[in-house]
This record gives C-alpha cells, structure tokens and sequence, in this order.
C-alpha cells in the first residue's frame, strides 16, 4: 500500500491494518481525536460510524444466521456492537496508543477507557465511509469481526434498554426512538453527556446521563421503557 506522506508513521501503520489508503488523511486524524484534545473532534464521524456498524453488522447477520427472526438476530447484533466487544477490537486494532486525548483525560487514564475507544472505533468506521463508500467500511467492518464467536445463542443474553425500546416499538408497527445530544456537563477530559431519546407517536421524550454518548442513550431508553410499560 502507497504510504500517504502527510500521515505519521504509525498512522500509516494503521491504515495498512485496516486495508484501506485515505484519499483525505484528515479524516483518520479527526476519528482519533477526543473532544478533550480540540475542537476538531471525534463525535460526529462517531455517531455517522455507529450507524454505518450496525447497517454493516446486520447485513452479516441476515447472511449467517438467516433462520432467526427479527427480534433474535436484533438481540444478537446488540452483543455484537455493545461497548465492551468494540473496546476488545479497538485495542487489537491498535487505537490506544493513537488517540489523541487531552492532558487532563490523557492523565486520568483516558487511553483505556472502553468507552472512549469503542467510540474512536466507531469513528474510524465513520472516516473510511466518509472516504470511499459504504462497501468499503462494510468490508472493514466484516474483517474486524471476522474472529469474533456469532452465533444463535447470543440471542439469550439480556437485551439492552436501546434494544428492548427498539423491539417494543418494532411490535407495535411504530416508528423508532430519535436519540439527541442536548447537553454536556462537566470538564473537557470528565465529560458526562445529558441525552434525550423522542418517540414521535407519543410527541414526548425522556432524558438520560452517562459518562458517554453511549451510556447516555441507554440511559434515556431505560427512562422512556419506564414511560411506555405504563401505557395500555
């Protein structure tokens, strides 16, 4: 693969590992950088990135396990993108010793925190779409989970509050959540997102605290599954 000269060495390194050259080398520097370190972050490659893994991810899915209805394989792709899987994929793709991260967060330990790295995972995701199409990111995303177990099974795990919204408004023919961003608390490198999940058909929303956009979210889905086990 030609190196791109306006990336470092180990950034070149990285693009080797995801098989793919960058036409815009600035787009792998952003998915690596944390909100902490400038105002040139992460967040929104981040949350395009997210969507393109789970599109990517159900695609596998309805290739492998092509007996499971919807509601299982939903189960089963909840553990499959769930933080902890991509911290494991984050580290074995060699984001810790890339991102860059603020010297307060750098100094708290921010280089492995899971949420931080599942997130720059994402991001990466998000660049290579960005850079050259959906086929290509879907292409990266099969390989990095090439060596992860899937299988039936994991549909017996506990589903997530995300999920469990998600498949409540799946039963009822109802359109899904609209999760936002509406705030931010705390210093740059300790940050806790304040998120609101919106079910349109009921024109209400529910919000939520976490240390990440992720947990965030999740805890906005728990409020509103509280909200909607009420109803009739």
């Amino acid at each position: 693969m030609r190196a791109s000269p306006s990336l470092s060495p180990d950034l070149q390194a990285l693009q080797t590992r995801l098989e793919h050259e960058f036409s815009n080398p600035r787009l792998l520097q952003q998915a690596l950088t944390h909100r902490s370190f400038s105002a040139d972050h992460n967040e929104r490659v981040e949350f395009l990135g997210d969507s393109v893994l789970n599109l990517a991810v159900a695609g596998l899915l309805y290739e492998r396990l092509s007996e499971l209805p919807e509601g299982d394989l939903s189960r089963v792709r909840a553990n499959l993108v769930k933080q902890d899987t991509l911290h494991k994929l984050a580290v074995q793709l060699g984001l810790p010793l890339l991102i860059r991260l603020g010297e307060g967060e750098a100094k708290s330990g921010g280089q492995k925190r899971p949420s931080i790295l599942a997130d720059a995972l994402e991001a990466v995701i998000g660049a290579v779409f960005l850079d050259a199409g959906f086929d290509k990111a879907d292409r990266l995303v099969r390989r990095l989970f090439q060596d992860v177990e899937i299988n039936p099974t994991m549909q017996a795990i506990g589903k997530d509050p995300k999920t469990e919204l998600q498949e409540w408004l799946q039963g009822r023919k109802m359109n899904l959540p609209i999760y936002r961003v509406v705030g931010t608390l705390g210093a740059a490198h300790k940050q806790t997102f304040d998120v609101e999940c919106e079910i349109s058909e009921f024109g209400r929303a529910e919000r939520g605290i976490g240390g990440s956009r992720r947990a965030g979210e999740q805890a906005a889905a728990t409020a509103m599954l509280a909200y909607v086990k009420t109803l009739p």
